[in-house]
């Protein structure tokens, strides 16, 4: 049953690791389920699917937003989501402090940095990551600097590791990411209150992302079983 499932996972995290249960794919009723149990994050990759769900749903669940967004879909998916993990581009981020500035909301995000030898996904280098923070908090878009508190959050960092049984690869990528969060967080303590997340690991790979530092990860699989469309 889900709840064993989710009880389960649970008693395996510490206390400082939240559980995104990913329910993408997944009907109304699993997450109710889950829902029941007491899991309240829940992760979507598709932006209709993430809004019909949210209107039926009870309103304190906390939605997090994990798929590629495509800025003509934002409307679909930033009034909902409370977290977007996977801000890939910088082109994004603009596209995204322009809605919310527009619609008077604060939209929590987090940078995705390509961490794996899988060419198909998606992601900043380290350059451009230090390349674009400082810009960004010069830009209009961040949220410290916009009177009302609307804009951007920089929250975190999330990445995905290579799908492979190589846990030394998988490690080292982990501890990569690992590295380059607490260099941010500790290089913009004041311009970044928020940074405090890093959202790695899913269902193969996540004991060994907490292992590595993970304090968010992202689990469908190990809860839901395996999609049912």
């Amino acid at each position: 049953m889900i709840k064993d499932k989710i009880k389960e996972i649970k008693a395996k995290l510490p206390p400082d690791v939240d559980l995104a249960a990913v329910s993408k794919f997944h009907p109304v009723e699993s997450i109710k389920e889950a829902y029941d149990a007491g899991q309240r994050i829940f992760a979507e990759s598709r932006p209709q699917e993430l809004m019909a769900k949210a209107s039926q749903l009870p309103s304190d669940i906390e939605w997090h937003f994990i798929g590629h967004l495509q800025t003509n879909k934002l409307k679909m998916v930033l009034p909902y989501a409370s977290l977007i993990h996977s801000v890939d581009s910088a082109r994004l981020l603009n596209e995204i402090g322009k809605y919310a500035i527009a619609h008077n909301l604060t939209i929590n995000c987090l940078l995705e940095v390509f961490i794996s030898q899988d060419e198909t996904k998606q992601g900043f280098n380290r350059t451009e990551i230090n390349d674009l923070i400082p810009e960004f908090l010069q830009s209009n878009m961040a949220e410290s600097v916009i009177a009302g508190g609307y804009g951007v959050r920089i929250c975190g960092l999330m990445g995905m590791a290579t799908l492979t049984d190589d846990i030394d690869r998988i490690t080292s990528e982990f501890t990569n990411l690992k590295q380059l969060y607490d260099n941010i967080k500790t290089t913009y303590s004041e311009e970044l209150p928020y940074f405090d997340k890093l959202s790695m690991g899913m269902t193969g790979d996540y004991e060994i992302a907490i292992k590595c530092g993970s304090n968010l990860v992202r689990i469908g699989t190990a809860i839901f079983g395996e999609r049912e469309y």
